[in-house]
């Protein structure tokens, strides 16, 4: 199990690093290419809008392929994606590689949480789920700082060659390392469908756009927030991204962990805490120190709502666990893409880069008001459950409406 459950880990690892490095790497391309830093936003955009695309067409694609074998053709599919962008010749080369790398993005996480999770006890499955996605929230403890880094010694193409070598290894560990799985037989895409019709599932995906892209509302324009706002140096960067990703790691394990117990009201303080982390945020970025302690904060808080919102997704959609595992991946990065464009326009229309951060606050506390709404419907759920069912009158006992007049 553990050898399995690192393999998935190795491969969340580079694709954790492509989705996150083009944050550090923006200023870099927008030079290469001379166009604006929104304008280069678009790489995080088009990544994310390529995740919610991809998540249902490659995991429907994969039904009648084991889950093993779809594992590894979808890091093949990343490993070309990501060759592409490090040879692209123009800007719209670029977004299309980092289409094609996104389009394995959902499938891989919402096939890998199934697989992870059948890996445990049911009592595991949130902590199982977290560490898989513990590759992701090591990749920006070091791939992201160390792709940074690398874009701007050597250049950001040579990143995306690093990235692709990670893919390879991906690819390696799951062929030696992942149980080998039966082919299933045929499915059929509205019985899928019908299964993600419950009204949680919604609210989850919903918690889920909300929610994480609070966070990207912030860290997709964090380079140029941190050089233009909080005047650090491009060379701090790199560093100030890895104690983002270090908030991850603390955030993830911590979310995994309390998830197996308390998932709701664990998932309503992050939400909370997230929300008003991003509002100080916005007031607070032009100092130097304040920035970096609430950007590791974004990140514990933010990562630490992902393990919970994966269990209850896959909790309540038992009838199509992978496809509603992978739409929730796809919904994740659905508010990645809302997100940078909100801040985006909030930066075109001169609020400033830290306007961004209060795109994220309104985002995450949207996603408490959701989660507080989830847990009513719920409670009225099981309340009606419980109370009793009145019986019909041929029904009742003999001589009970003689007592009763």
């Amino acid at each position: 199990m553990p050898l399995a459950l690192l393999a998935l880990a190795i491969g969340a690892f580079g694709i954790g690093t492509t989705e996150f490095v083009a944050t550090g790497i923006l200023p870099q391309v927008a030079e290469t290419y001379d166009v604006s830093i929104p304008s280069a936003g678009y790489l995080v955009t088009s990544y994310a809008i390529g995740v919610v695309v991809g998540a249902p067409v490659m995991t429907l694609l994969g039904t009648r392929t084991s889950r093993k074998t779809m594992l590894a053709l979808l890091m093949g599919v990343f490993v070309a994606g990501n060759a592409l962008c490090a040879v692209a010749p123009d800007f719209p080369v670029l977004l299309l590689g980092r289409v094609l790398a996104s389009f394995t993005h959902g499938a891989f996480f919402g096939i890998g949480s199934v697989v992870a999770a059948d890996l445990v006890a049911p009592h595991r499955r949130a902590s199982a789920i977290s560490m898989m996605f513990a590759g992701l929230t090591v990749a920006n403890v070091a791939g992201v700082p160390l792709g940074t880094l690398v874009g701007q010694a050597a250049g950001w193409r040579v990143t995306f060659v690093l990235i692709a070598g990670l893919g390879v290894l991906g690819i390696l560990g799951i062929l030696r390392f992942v149980p080998a799985d039966r082919r299933p037989e045929a499915v059929s895409v509205s019985s899928e469908l019908t299964a993600l019709r419950n009204p949680q599932v919604v609210l989850a995906m919903l918690m889920t756009v909300l929610g994480f892209g609070g966070v990207f509302a912030a860290v997709t324009y964090i380079a140029p927030i941190l050089t233009e706002v909080a005047s650090f140096s491009a060379s701090s960067v790199p560093w100030v991204l890895a104690v983002f990703g270090c908030g991850l790691v603390l955030g993830n394990v911590v979310g995994g962990r309390l998830a197996d117990r308390w998932l709701m009201p664990m998932l309503r303080t992050a939400l909370t805490l997230l929300s008003a982390t991003l509002l100080l945020f916005s007031y607070v970025a032009s100092h130097q120190v304040a920035a970096v302690v609430l950007t590791f904060l974004v990140g514990v808080f933010g990562f630490a709502t992902v393990p919970p919102l994966q269990k209850r997704v896959l909790d309540n959609a038992a009838g199509a666990p992978t496809l509603a595992s992978s739409l929730n991946i796809g919904a994740f990065n659905l508010g990645n893409a809302v997100a940078a464009w909100l801040g985006g326009l909030t930066i075109t229309a001169g609020l400033g880069y830290a306007s961004a951060h209060t795109v994220g606050a309104v985002m995450a506390a949207a996603a408490l008001l959701t989660a507080l709404l989830s847990g009513r419907l719920e409670a009225r759920q099981k309340r009606a459950a419980l109370r009793p069912v009145p019986l019909p009158e041929t029904a009742r006992p003999e001589g009970a409406l003689d007592r009763a007049s």
